[in-house]
């Protein structure tokens, strides 16, 4: 009961402080030691077969070998060196826009050099960082930062 109201206290405050400070174009996840390994867009609609929001896609299925949701995968467990929820990862996916600009890491590592400095991005590592629920996790970045990072409605007031 105390960690549901933590989760959803932690929801609240996310959906009331997200801005959104998106470039235009979509978003794109890159990991492997190279950040040549696609794994998915962060920034599409979640019917996109590309999105890390869409189920029953390759990225976005909690199931998925490419999915950053699979906590029992490579690129999604708090155990792997290339996944973004590894507080200790030292090659965690990286956030790129169309041009090839990066955005930094995804990544609970507070100490990573590179850290993704985007609010949206921030916050979803800390969310994760803090209670280790992929499935919450993964629930609010396709909703309510995922909205906001797509300029879909204004954040909560």
């Amino acid at each position: 009961m105390i960690r549901t109201f933590n989760i959803f206290a932690f929801l609240f405050a996310i959906a009331s402080t997200t801005s959104a400070a998106a470039p235009d174009g979509a978003l794109y996840l890159y990991g492997d030691a190279d950040h040549k390994k696609f794994l998915g867009c962060l920034s599409c609609d979640k019917n996109n077969a590309d999105s890390v929001c869409n189920t029953y896609g390759s990225f976005g299925s909690k199931y998925g070998n490419l999915s950053i949701w699979n906590s029992f995968g490579y690129f999604g467990s708090k155990y792997s060196k290339g996944s973004p929820w590894s507080k200790y990862s030292s090659s965690p996916p990286v956030i790129v826009d169309e041009g090839g600009n990066s955005y930094g890491a995804l990544t609970t590592n507070k100490y990573h050099p590179n850290k993704a400095t985007m609010e949206t991005f921030a916050q979803l590592a800390e969310f994760v960082a803090v209670y280790e629920d992929l499935d919450a996790a993964r629930a609010l970045y396709c909703g309510a930062l995922l909205d906001a990072l797509t300029n879909r409605h204004p954040p909560v007031p």
